[in-house]
């Protein structure tokens, strides 16, 4: 929760007068106590965001979201709790290297109207293996221009790091305007 990343995203939305929350899921706390341990399975981690989302007080005004794994697992879960916003950070479409198992079952009939921010060269997921997906209307795509999984372009490419994610931050935070209206 303290990566250089979602630190950068929080600071970023927390200056446009967003509210961030971030917890850790019980593996990354543990790792933070000295213990290598892979991550939860999932009804550990699903179990993990719903807490989170009832100690917030429910997820009627709650935006849910987060990087990668935490993405995935609050878009798991927005419609049962009836978020009001997803955000996802780089989704994990299919593990590395293996884009014959696919994670969009669930984002064929996603309700929650959604946002993913993904790099254009993103392993887990370009813009090449997103085209052929069926997802469902409630998601809008943004594309940050040869962005890797965490959104970080080439040197080549003429792009900054801070580039990408600042053009992220402020996609993020007039999706959220816009769901505010």
């Amino acid at each position: 929760m303290d990566s250089p990343f979602l630190e950068f995203f929080a600071r970023q939305l927390a200056g446009r007068s967003i509210r961030v929350v971030r917890f850790e899921f019980p593996y990354m706390h543990a790792r933070r106590e000295g213990h290598r341990r892979p991550p939860d399975r999932e009804p550990v981690l699903l179990a993990t965001w719903r807490e989170v989302v009832t100690d917030l007080g429910g997820g009627g005004r709650l935006v849910i979201g987060g990087k990668s794994l935490g993405g995935r697992m609050a878009s798991l879960v927005a419609d049962e709790l009836g978020a009001r916003g997803l955000v996802c950070l780089g989704y994990p479409f299919h593990p590395p290297g293996k884009p014959d198992r696919l994670r969009v079952a669930h984002l064929e009939q996603l309700r929650t109207s959604a946002l993913i921010v993904q790099g254009t060269r993103d392993a887990l997921g370009s813009r090449e293996d997103v085209e052929g997906y069926r997802l469902s209307k409630a998601i809008r795509l943004h594309w940050i221009e040869d962005g890797d999984h965490s959104l970080k372009p080439r040197a080549r490419s003429g792009r900054t790091e801070r580039q990408n994610l600042e053009e992220a931050v402020e996609q993020v935070a007039a999706f959220v305007a816009r769901l505010e209206r």
